[in-house]
């Protein structure tokens, strides 16, 4: 992980952002990734995944070969979602870094009680993945998300580019403009990995005690917290 020493400051940062989203308009995720590649070094740089496909760190790494990958272990994840990730760092030159929680599932139960996640979903979110980002999104000066605007409603206006002010630094998101069958297709013509609950109706795979598959026609975030007015874990908000 890069270390902020040294590096641009947040006002720097942020005007590079601005300008990067003006001249990028609504560019290709190649030529996103191709701005970012010309104004920032590749330590500089992290990469946020799911696992629930690889196709962001696989475009990435054709630029930034070497990119470190966020995965944020919750503890609570699919085993196929692990499995994901050990086939991520096994053919995709990229570098894995497990974002954890300060405390194991174990040590949360302990101290808040048994199964947070089913009595208040967005302490065990902020607990869990919120603040591990944020303390780890410290160590590099832009960050990447596959977040799309078909997602959700509330994704709808994601920019290309942004200046991410609660964490600090600057916020790509060079799919926001695909679709899901785009994200699919791609997927499927690059050989790239991807996590086999997609094909079981998990459109967006998260953590197995908050997630569910979605029927035909659904909101692909439907299946996240169902039951819930929660759509979002609080990292893109």
């Amino acid at each position: 992980m890069a270390s902020r020493a040294g590096h641009r400051t947040a006002e720097q940062l942020r005007a590079l952002a601005e300008s990067g989203a003006a001249e990028l308009g609504e560019a290709s995720a190649g030529q996103v990734i191709d701005w970012v590649a010309r104004n920032f070094e590749t330590e500089a740089v992290a990469v946020a995944c799911s696992m629930a496909d690889a196709v962001l760190p696989q475009i990435v790494a054709g630029s930034l070969p070497g990119v470190d990958v966020l995965f944020l272990d919750t503890g609570y994840h699919f085993p196929e979602t692990y499995a994901t990730r050990d086939t991520v760092a096994r053919t995709l030159d990229v570098t894995i870094v497990d974002v954890l929680p300060e405390q194991t599932v174990a040590e949360q139960n302990a101290a808040l009680g048994t199964d947070l996640f089913a009595r208040d979903a967005g302490r065990c979110c902020a607990l869990r993945k919120v603040a591990p980002l944020h303390r780890t999104l410290g160590g590099y000066e832009l960050w990447f998300t596959g977040v799309r605007r078909d997602e959700a409603p509330t994704r709808s206006n994601t920019p290309l580019v942004e200046w991410d002010e609660r964490n600090g630094l600057v916020k790509v998101n060079p799919l926001a403009a695909w679709t899901f069958d785009e994200l699919q297709a791609y997927a499927v013509e690059h050989a790239v990995p991807v996590n086999p609950l997609l094909s079981q109706g998990y459109l967006s795979i998260g953590c197995a005690p908050c997630t569910r598959p979605v029927a035909p026609g659904e909101d692909p975030r439907s299946g996240r917290w169902a039951g819930l007015e929660k759509t979002e874990c609080g990292l893109h908000l």
